[in-house]
């Protein structure tokens, strides 16, 4: 985008990559969820550059930033993004975090308040993310050792064959109660199209629409950060709870929607129990419920941008 530009900051432990835009008013931060880069946020940059100085960062073991195989932890991630705030924001900000940087932003408004005038969580999976329901009641724990899989497949030599075993592990939970699966005949079409445009372009998948951009998450991603939620390493630093009672600053809690499946659990970031103990936790916390998917920035750009600068008009 011509009006953003692309930097990196070395904060002394790892270099961060990372989009700002022109000065137009209060600083925003934004955190992507896991897996996911930056430029995911190309639907709302230019909207949101219009009344604020916006930035958007690759947390470590994402896009361009630093990879720390084995030191993930939002204990260290937390300490990324006081220094980000530190030495590339310069002055309080607004911390807007999607998923898992939605968590994110609760560390730092809990931990470092004096760097943060006030976080929006979109769709956060708070206190389902925790140890040990993550793994008793989460589609999302499923999801991650897919794709812990899936980015060691997409990096490795493995042949289209052994690619194509990884895309058949793909199942989506319906709310009929269905469940979706990749056909063997796409699964084999995909991992053919994935392994030729590799060896034609130096080992880099490149393929058009929503499919080049997973794969392309995906071999720009380090899947020991998916790891370690799947070890327990990540929760060092963060008890939801905990911060949520810790948290003063204004806070929006973002919540997109969720149901849940016999075989799955909880299919989305946090159900409505979640939703109403975090209110309860931090009760002058505002609450919107938006008809979305997860990724509301993408799902829903316009009922995004505009919760962000309503909450910030309360600030100011």
């Amino acid at each position: 985008m011509k009006s953003f530009d692309e930097k990196r900051l070395d904060t002394g432990e790892v270099e961060l990559n990372y989009a700002v835009g022109p000065d137009n008013g209060p600083a925003l931060l934004l955190i992507p969820g896991q897996a996911a880069d930056w430029s995911t946020y190309e639907k709302v940059l230019l909207p949101l550059s219009r009344k604020f100085q916006v930035f958007a960062v690759d947390i470590r073991g994402h896009g361009k930033s630093s990879w720390t195989t084995g030191d993930y932890s939002f204990k260290t991630i937390g300490a990324d993004m006081t220094a980000f705030l530190e030495k590339a924001v310069k002055r309080k900000a607004i911390v807007s975090g999607h998923s898992s940087g939605g968590l994110i932003a609760l560390w730092l408004a809990a931990y470092r308040p004096e760097l943060v005038e006030g976080i929006i969580m979109e769709d956060p999976p708070l206190f389902s993310a925790e140890w040990p329901r993550i793994k008793e009641d989460s589609e999302v724990y499923k999801v991650l050792e897919v794709a812990v899989e899936m980015s060691k497949a997409l990096r490795e030599s493995r042949s289209v064959k052994g690619l194509a075993r990884e895309f058949m592990k793909i199942k989506r939970p319906l709310k009929s109660g269905k469940i979706r699966k990749v056909p063997a005949s796409a699964a084999y079409f995909l991992s053919f199209m994935i392994r030729a445009s590799q060896r034609f372009r130096s080992g880099r998948p490149s393929l058009p629409g929503r499919l080049g951009r997973i794969t392309s998450l995906l071999t720009n991603f380090d899947s020991d950060f998916s790891q370690a939620f799947l070890d327990g390493r990540i929760y060092e630093g963060l008890d939801h709870a905990k911060a949520l009672k810790m948290a003063q600053c204004p806070m929006l809690l973002v919540h997109a929607n969720w149901f849940r499946h016999s075989d799955f659990g909880l299919v989305g970031a946090m159900d409505d129990s979640d939703a109403t103990r975090a209110q309860e936790l931090a009760p002058r916390m505002q609450y919107r419920r938006i008809d979305s998917e997860h990724g509301i920035h993408s799902q829903q750009p316009e009922a995004f941008v505009k919760e962000i600068e309503e909450f910030a008009a309360h600030l100011s």
